[in-house]
């Protein structure tokens, strides 16, 4: 099964929302796509002007111009917007400062990771930290004399806020360095001021403070200390989503029709940042309390509950109503529209983002929560495991008594996850909901999205799902009593939750590899790994199709991905294990043998190597099978015995030191081949 259970490389919380991968890159190419390029030079011009209205009018039209359009995006970057909008950073005048800030914040959830590392090369982090300290001393003052302040200016304020905030959130996923650099700033006070002060302020402001907190606590170890440490953070969370809690309100600063679902979103955060931070130490309140069973689930069951399908339609509709934005030419200088103007259709639009944004949240608290196996870290001692060499001269027994000590840890890990928590079952049927592609869910072949954020929100929550059931059937299938039935399955559900996975698969397509179709692969790489963990549950329940045994091949031998690779060979023999299903037996059968040596070509990499000749070990393990007579009229023994030493060099090859893991697994899988061969020509059959 697979080794891991967390995603822990390039996560993003809010993926880029208008991808731009289907696009050739240069800056010719985007000069020649962009509809807008003429309007290109006067923004420049004005963001250097002396007039301050002309300015702030050029970081409003940076806003608009790059809204749902990448080329656009890119035509700005190539003439350095995120170096002069930095600059205006420091601008004499306030507006300005705040108008510059909503375009880079803009510009990083548009952008992606390429625009945040940029802006990180560029030192944002400067005048960002002196932002810091000066929000919260206004914020303060505000709240103790809210009638001292007008209202525009305290809008100003909490719209600045939000702007920082979500820059500094989406840096902190750039990189580790960008994080280490955020890390240092002490943004656990500032953030945690909003969310005490909840009531008081707009609700998008509060939002925001909580997704940058969910994103510093993942698995950021000081930020975590820091928050699970102090009784009034965690209890200032935990009663942001008890059920007797008011939650924050839209009031006369936050009337927008994005307000319920920001609620949702707000909550669903707050769960999040309080399993990042588990478990939490007395002497505060949250520690007395199991926050899985009655705090995280109860706040998620009510999102898992969203109708993808639904939610898609009235995106469309909306896609068809929608009003075009305001045209540069009709902005005059006297009357600049905020840098968030939307038109009715685009603020129904943003609505359903959010909500979607929210499911997809869920689902990634969900999936951490039926990720039972021990983390990476628990292994973090082991020698190589932080990817540096061991001393040369390590000799073999010091090796083994490693390896020992390894296989320990293992064995103490899978005790403990030999009893999948009961609310596994339950979650399965309201998952597979969500892996069901919808019109919108990927863009067209060839083309892009009608409304590209949608389609990136609704592509990750089908590929968060997916991972959520991987973490599933992965526990499941590796607990020490591995009785599905045990556990509220039965066959006919099992094949139910396999032929389920198969549709969505079959409606995503085999036309994976085109550029822009990065997020259909995505679904076949993880979708893949939960017809293994379904198929190891119900080895000899599933009755394959020719076209699931067809498919399955073309993918294995298309995927440049090991682990990909590994995972499709082990479906595949769940499959083959089908008594009844003769046919299939051997096609797969036959498959598995070409993978061997000396005949592979080109010679399968090490690891899908091992995993199909333990394949054909299982497979063939009972000769009184029906599909036995495969093996015995195919010859498969001979088959076998040619490719033994080719598995031995295949093993001998993998180094002891830097896949210590892997190279336990091939010893054991080449003792049992060696051993399987012996059984089977003692069988005289």
């Amino acid at each position: 099964m697979g080794k891991s259970q967390k995603k822990r490389s390039m996560r993003r919380h809010n993926p880029m929302r208008v991808p731009d991968s289907h696009l050739p890159q240069g800056l010719a190419v985007a000069t020649a796509s962009s509809s807008k390029s003429e309007a290109i030079l006067p923004i420049i011009q004005k963001l250097e002007s002396v007039d301050p209205a002309e300015r702030k009018w050029a970081c409003v039209a940076v806003s608009n111009l790059i809204q749902n359009d990448p080329s656009t995006r890119r035509l700005l970057q190539g003439k350095n917007i995120v170096g002069k909008l930095i600059t205006r950073l420091s601008d004499s005048e306030e507006e300005v400062v705040v108008e510059a800030a909503g375009s880079l914040r803009n510009l990083c959830i548009d952008g992606g990771f390429d625009i945040c590392a940029e802006m990180f090369n560029k030192n944002i982090l400067a005048p960002l930290k002196t932002f810091v300290p000066k929000i919260s001393t206004t914020l303060s003052q505000y709240l103790a004399s809210p009638k001292d302040a007008p209202e525009n200016a305290q809008q100003l304020v909490y719209e600045f806020a939000d702007n920082v905030i979500t820059i500094l959130w989406c840096l902190s996923e750039t990189s580790n360095k960008a994080l280490n650099s955020i890390n240092e700033i002490s943004l656990v006070p500032f953030l945690m001021s909003f969310l005490a002060a909840r009531e008081k302020l707009p609700l998008s402001t509060v939002a925001s403070a909580a997704q940058c907190l969910y994103v510093l606590t993942d698995e950021n170890r000081p930020i975590i200390e820091e928050v699970r440490t102090n009784a009034e953070f965690t209890a200032c969370l935990l009663a942001t989503v008890r059920p007797n809690e008011t939650t924050p309100k839209p009031n006369g600063k936050d009337k927008d029709t994005t307000s319920d679902a920001r609620t949702t979103a707000f909550r669903v955060l707050t769960c999040g940042i309080l399993r990042n931070i588990s478990p939490i130490p007395p002497p505060s309140i949250a520690a007395t309390v199991d926050l899985d069973r009655d705090v995280v689930l109860p706040t998620l069951e009510p999102v898992l509950s969203t109708d993808l399908q639904e939610a898609a339609e009235a995106a469309q509709h909306a896609i068809d109503q929608q009003e075009s934005i305001p045209q540069l030419e009709n902005l005059s200088l006297k009357h600049t529209p905020k840098s968030d103007h939307k038109t009715p259709s685009e603020l129904e639009l943003e609505r359903l983002e959010t909500r979607l944004r929210t499911v997809q949240l869920a689902l990634e608290i969900l999936t951490g929560m039926c990720a039972t196996l021990p983390d990476p870290e628990v292994f973090s001692g082991a020698p190589g495991a932080d990817g540096v060499d061991d001393i040369e001269g390590e000799d073999d027994e010091d090796i083994e008594d490693a390896q020992d000590v390894d296989m320990a840890v293992v064995d103490t890990a899978d005790a403990a996850a030999s009893q999948p928590p009961s609310f596994f079952t339950t979650l399965v049927a309201p998952l597979l909901q969500f892996v069901h592609p919808t019109a919108l869910s990927f863009p067209p072949l060839g083309a892009p999205s009608p409304h590209p954020p949608t389609t990136s929100a609704l592509g990750a929550i089908h590929v968060s799902a997916l991972e959520c059931l991987n973490n599933i059937f992965l526990s499941m299938a590796t607990s020490s009593r591995g009785q599905p039935a045990g556990l509220g399955l039965d066959p006919a559900s099992g094949r139910a939750v396999f032929d389920a996975v198969w549709g969505a698969l079959r409606l995503v397509g085999t036309e994976i590899t085109s550029t822009g179709q990065e997020r259909r692969r995505e679904m076949w790489d993880i979708g893949v790994g939960v017809l293994w963990g379904v198929g190891n549950m119900f080895k000899g329940a599933l009755t394959p199709t020719d076209e699931q045994v067809q498919v399955l091949i073309q993918f294995c031998n298309a995927t440049s991905d090991i682990q990909v690779k590994v995972k499709t060979i082990g479906t595949l023999e769940c499959l083959a294990q089908h008594p009844e299903s003769v046919d299939a037996n051997r096609i797969v059968s036959q498959y598995f043998l070409s993978l061997l040596p000396p005949n592979a070509s080109p010679p399968t990499p090490t690891e899908p190597l091992l995993q199909a000749v333990s394949a054909l070990i299982d497979i063939y393990s009972d000769e009184a099978l029906p599909y036995d007579i495969n093996f015995r009229q195919g010859r498969y023994l001979d088959a076998l015995v040619q490719s033994v030493e080719g598995v031995r060099k295949a093993v001998r090859s993998i180094d002891r030191k830097k896949e210590r893991e892997l190279r336990v697994r091939g010893e054991e899988v080449r003792d049992n081949l060696v051993a399987f061969i012996q059984y089977r020509r003692g069988l005289r059959l």
